[in-house]
């Protein structure tokens, strides 16, 4: 699927595109440090592209920093991408969080939702809890899902893995549920919500600007409804409202989240003069975290908490009050990771040692010592600075390892 998340990234705007890893779906594995570090060293060398982990493995155990800064690294991403692990466990951890409704905002706002396997499953009205099925036993069953597919009009569950087949002598097609659980587990669905098959390396992409649906990979996708099946091979583009679906609806409005959306943060609307000047701080904010402006940006955050303070015994309507707070704790946690990198420009410190380094290089090429010139311009790549040679002489910037 290196091309297809390669697309999709190119969609977003011009490189490197905000891409964060929402890493609960294995959150509760061991080796979940590793996933993560495979997963980010997949992006950067196959895909080409950043991707920054938002952490959210245990709802209980999160530390509020853990919390606040998976919210405002989802919040500022425009590529959001999640895998294999256990569905179940990812609806657990994302119920009564904000999670929800940030993905539901993405879609809304023009973002990117990437989920594949187990996030995959979570996607439609009902999700199919894998693993208590196929490994404990468990009687076929639905659980609640987060119903993120209706912003495209349609009602189904999603089931990834549809044509596996590593059983070999027993049939696990249909995410290892076979067809003798499927035919069961249709019967479970609330009327007008079919199935949603998409086979292994296979990518359904919904175009909500377009409202198409394309098929890309090396399988199928199959729209599935009591038994009834219609398939769609790898090349094909349509009309969202070309797919059989019962909702008599191809177009709804986005949908509302179907767990709490509490904390979500992000655009402010504006609705009271309370709202109004803390959607206007909350602006300059993130203007002044753009530049580097940390002095401005602990301004517009102070701004925020006197209105807070000032409104604290006014009857304000509706939850203003917990928006306003979760945008500034939001920011808070913004301003702590450009103190981590530093606020001041990279390239202000590291020009004394780079123009140095370059005037020497370019004394060894005059003499003549051009295997040591290259030397010096290897360890300058290597650290991260890309060279470039021109007639009038050597210029530098900063490459993909340093923060900009």
């Amino acid at each position: 699927m290196t091309s297809v998340h390669a697309d999709l990234l190119a969609r977003m705007g011009p490189p490197p595109v905000p891409a964060v890893l929402l890493d609960t779906p294995f959150g509760f594995q061991e080796n979940a440090d590793d996933i993560c570090e495979r997963t980010v060293a997949y992006f950067r060398q196959s895909v080409g592209a950043p991707l920054t982990v938002a952490t959210f493995r245990n709802a209980e155990t999160a530390t509020p920093l853990e919390y606040e800064t998976m919210i405002a690294r989802i919040s500022d991403a425009r590529y959001v991408f999640s895998g294999p692990g256990s569905p179940t466990y990812a609806l657990r951890q994302w119920r009564d969080s904000p999670v929800p409704g940030l993905l539901a905002r993405k879609l809304r706002d023009g973002g990117c939702v990437v989920f594949a396997s187990a996030a995959a499953v979570t996607l439609g009205v009902c999700s199919l809890p894998v693993y208590e099925v196929y490994k404990v036993g468990e009687a076929p069953r639905w659980l609640d899902g987060l119903d993120l597919l209706s912003v495209t009009g349609l009602r189904a569950s999603v089931i990834p893995h549809y044509n596996n087949a590593e059983g070999g002598t027993h049939d696990t097609r249909f995410c290892y549920m076979g067809e003798r659980r499927l035919s069961m587990l249709e019967q479970q669905l609330p009327d007008g919500v079919d199935v949603l098959g998409v086979d292994e390396h296979t990518a359904c992409i919904f175009d909500l600007d377009a409202a198409t649906v394309s098929v890309r990979g090396r399988g199928v996708v199959t729209w599935r409804h009591r038994g009834e099946s219609s398939c769609y091979e790898s090349g094909t583009v349509m009309p969202i409202a070309e797919l059989p679906s019962r909702t008599g609806s191809a177009h709804p409005a986005a949908p509302e989240p179907r767990f709490a959306a509490a904390g979500e943060g992000g655009e402010l609307p504006p609705a009271t003069p309370f709202m109004e000047e803390v959607a206007k701080q909350t602006d300059i904010a993130d203007s002044a975290l753009a530049r580097r402006d940390v002095d401005s940006a602990v301004a517009a955050l102070l701004e925020i908490d006197t209105q807070l303070h000032e409104w604290a015994h006014d009857t304000l309507n509706s939850d203003e009050r917990d928006r306003a707070r979760a945008s500034m704790r939001q920011h808070v946690v913004r301003l702590g990771e450009v103190a981590r990198v530093g606020a001041a420009d990279p390239r202000e410190r590291l020009s004394p040692v780079v123009d140095r380094v370059l005037e020497l290089r370019a004394q060894l090429r005059s003499e003549g010592d051009y295997a040591g010139a290259d030397r010096l311009r290897d360890l300058l790549i290597n650290a991260g600075i890309e060279v470039h040679d021109t007639p009038a002489g050597s210029t530098w910037d900063l490459g993909a390892q340093l923060p900009a």
